[in-house]
């Protein structure tokens, strides 16, 4: 049994309803933990370590771990690896038990009422798509919402679940089965109630080389490359602030206009160290970018050629004898 949401904006989503799952008494409704399966063999990449690949100078794994940043909990159900966010890690046993088995093992770790689920090669998918997808399943009484690819196909691993329905529900699996390993998705999601929502965007993922190379174009286009190149530079650092682009970067054009081109990247630059040690934060960044900005137009004024008649700007306090230029 299925329903169908069509496209809209990443966040929108029907309105309150009562769902299937009551929350236990203390915890927090709105929280959530996050399920990420990194492991399988990647063979239609010839064995490479999938997770690892980096696409706009991010591995593929860090970039969904940014996606979910919310989650009370994030595991990652793979070997241990270096990762830009901490995460819980989880494997299952024996390793190479296909994504039931994974899921299975993940789960154990989650205590929150709701749990996304998602792959490890995702490289476009956004906290706001996680958001769309949590509270659509928070306003419906399904079991799951998933993503659709642009060719309908479900993508189980783009999804958010109700975690006591994932773990009844693999559980009558593994009894029937003896065991969730080597269990397809598709057992699971016939089981389960789902609302289904198209994003073919947040749901591209990354099963060839072909998938990477068209990953990596469409982040260098245009409309893209500047959120990106951020974005990286965030991990990189390790930085979680949110600031006023468009402010720094007419910062940028003041100070490359007004006093010369390379006052543009070292006036960012200082503009960042001083809102650090006024304790960081976007509030400091733009107080240190308005006086920078205010300085910019001063410079430029200074160099404006004086309308006839004005007189130059001097101190208050300066005479013909004591102004800078008097001989």
């Amino acid at each position: 049994m299925t329903a169908y949401e069509p496209p809209g904006e990443p966040g929108s989503g029907p309105g309150p309803a009562q769902g299937t799952d009551r929350p236990a008494q203390g915890t927090d409704p709105a929280a959530h933990d996050a399920v990420v399966l990194a492991g399988g063999a990647a063979r239609r990449l010839g064995g490479a370590d999938k997770p690892g690949v980096r696409v706009g100078g991010r591995a593929l794994l860090d970039r969904v771990l940014a996606a979910c940043d919310g989650a009370r909990t994030t595991v990652v159900v793979a070997a241990p690896r270096p990762t830009a966010r901490p995460v819980t890690w989880a494997r299952e046993d024996p390793p190479g038990g296909g994504p039931l088995a994974a899921l299975d093992a993940g789960l154990r770790h989650t205590t929150a009422e709701h749990v996304v689920v998602l792959s490890a090669d995702l490289p476009f998918l956004e906290e706001r798509t996680v958001g769309r997808l949590l509270s659509t399943l928070r306003g419906s009484a399904a079991d799951g919402v998933l993503l659709t690819d642009p060719d309908g196909r479900d993508q189980p691993l783009v999804a958010a679940y109700r975690t006591r329905r994932l773990r009844e529900t693999l559980a009558l699996l593994a009894d029937r089965h003896g065991g969730p390993q080597g269990l397809p998705l598709r057992r699971l999601t016939a089981e389960l109630n789902l609302t289904r929502i198209s994003d073919p965007v947040a749901s591209f993922d990354c099963d060839t080389w072909d998938d990477i190379a068209s990953a990596r174009a469409r982040i260098r286009e245009h409309g893209h490359v500047l959120d990106e190149w951020i974005s990286a530079v965030k991990d990189e650092f390790g930085i979680d602030l949110d600031v006023d682009v468009k402010e720094l970067l007419d910062l940028a054009r003041d100070a490359a206009h007004g006093v010369a081109r390379p006052a543009a990247p070292l006036t960012t630059f200082l503009v960042g160290y001083a809102a650090a040690r006024a304790g960081g934060g976007p509030e400091a960044v733009a107080e240190a970018a308005r006086k920078a900005v205010a300085l910019a137009a001063r410079w430029a004024e200074e160099s404006t050629p004086q309308a006839s008649g004005d007189r130059p700007d001097v101190a208050p306090d300066a005479t013909p004898d004591t102004s800078p230029d008097a001989g």
